[in-house]
């Protein structure tokens, strides 16, 4: 049995699907749920063509709720959770199960990330902390311990996810990962970089760059925000989300770009509309 199940949530992906599914090891299984996309006939050849399990959506129920749908159809020791636009390096898979062995303490890892031009992304601070708990560049040098997991791949012991409950069904969209991270450091282990695992991912560079798509992310990043704030005691969480979306739209760089102010605007409007609501899943206005 693989003591590795990796799980991706695909919407309208299987353009970049191949590339990911062609670059998972022999001995990994891999779990594909079918999020409410347009192109489920496309998925389902490529799931059967790979040999993965594929699980259907029939709407679209958010990224951490879609991982939670995967997540369910595993048995295996540890979850990998990959996004469908990145692809695994050789022996990454092996490098995190190594880690996972040299560090029981710890719940879950990230691999070392690098974008489509192979510039290492880093996260190193999070809305959810402090400025104190936040990590210097330079940490990203070698392997370390992390305040807050980047979600595009989180490599966690299935248990651990198990006993947090997974990822918040309450948020649909951003910052979904922070709030894992949180709750597994704070109840099940540290988390951890490891930099001999290499994952290369597009961070978005497959998604239409169009205003409507710009504005129906920054809709959810911005109810997420001041939900995954207030839950995790963070200070004035409206107030400061308010003050720093007003200086976005008010930028003189975001009159100059149609993109830019759809997205600044629903930002602004997706975290006025959190301010009384427990959740972070609401529909958009405007459909």
């Amino acid at each position: 049995m693989s003591r590795v199940t990796l799980v991706t949530v695909a919407f309208n992906s299987s353009a970049v699907l191949p590339a990911l599914l062609d670059s998972v090891p022999e001995g990994v299984a891999c779990v594909i749920v079918e999020n409410g996309s347009r192109d489920v006939a496309e998925t389902r050849a490529l799931a059967e063509a790979h040999g993965a399990r594929l699980v259907v959506s029939e709407r679209n129920i958010g990224f951490g709720p879609g991982c939670n749908l995967g997540a369910a159809q595993a048995t295996s020791e540890f979850l990998f959770f990959v996004n469908p636009d990145a692809t695994l390096a050789q022996g990454a898979v092996e490098a995190l199960l190594a880690a996972a062995e040299a560090h029981p303490e710890a719940s879950a890892f990230n691999p070392r990330l690098r974008d489509g031009k192979g510039r290492i992304a880093f996260k190193r601070r999070s809305k959810l902390l402090p400025r104190s708990a936040w990590l210097p560049r330079e940490a990203a040098d070698s392997d370390c311990e992390l305040p807050v997991l980047q979600g595009s791949a989180i490599f966690v012991r299935r248990a651990a996810f198990k006993a947090v409950g997974g990822f918040d069904p309450k948020i649909f969209l951003y910052h979904e990962d922070d709030d894992l991270s949180l709750r597994l450091r704070r109840d099940c282990g540290t988390l951890r970089l490891v930099t001999g695992a290499e994952v290369v991912h597009l961070f978005g560079d497959s998604t239409a760059r169009s205003p409507r798509t710009a504005a129906l992310k920054a809709w959810y990043m911005g109810q997420s925000r001041i939900y995954a704030c207030r839950k995790h005691g963070m200070p004035a969480a409206l107030g400061t989300a308010l003050r720093e979306a007003l200086g976005q739209l008010l930028s003189p760089l975001t009159l100059l770009s149609a993109r830019k102010r759809a997205k600044h605007w629903a930002y602004l409007r997706g975290i006025w509309a959190a301010r009384s609501v427990d959740g972070a899943n609401q529909p958009l206005p405007w459909q």
